[in-house]
């Protein structure tokens, strides 16, 4: 049996967890279910370390825990155009942009989209959409 062929048993450390085991984690979520997960865990996960994977989960369509990294993928660029690019690379969050909207789906269109209108336009911040899923649950475009 591989590695990937086993159930994943949880996190060695839930606040600092590894790309393998967030990955790990999104394909089987009901693993350990999100209430469990230490308080903010949402903003805990969304940092440089973990954005590529959390990238990758959410352009994969059959990904059961897709909402919850397009989720973070919103509070990622939300935070880094916030502090005017002092938390988060500028140059990352860009190329994020550009993939999405070379090759992602509509909602990875519409995240790129947002992510370009709120740099124009920082008064576009909501809390609510940007850090507690509002644009993810009700997927629209920013104007």
């Amino acid at each position: 049996m591989s590695v990937q062929d086993s159930a994943f048993r949880g996190f060695a450390n839930p606040v600092d967890p590894s790309p393998a085991e967030l990955r790990a984690w999104a394909y089987e979520p009901d693993s350990v279910p999100l209430h469990t997960m230490p308080k903010d865990w949402d903003l805990l996960v969304s940092g440089d370390r973990l954005i590529t994977t959390l990238f990758d989960l959410a352009m994969d369509r059959s990904c059961p825990a897709r909402r919850f990294a397009l989720h973070c993928l919103y509070i990622y660029a939300a935070d880094g155009i916030r502090t005017k690019f002092q938390a988060h690379p500028k140059r990352r969050l860009r190329k994020l942009v550009e993939q999405a909207e070379r090759q992602g789906d509509e909602q990875m269109a519409i995240w790129a989209h947002n992510t370009r209108m709120l740099q124009a336009r920082p008064e576009l911040f909501d809390y609510r959409d940007w850090c507690e899923g509002g644009l993810v649950r009700q997927a629209r475009r920013l104007g």
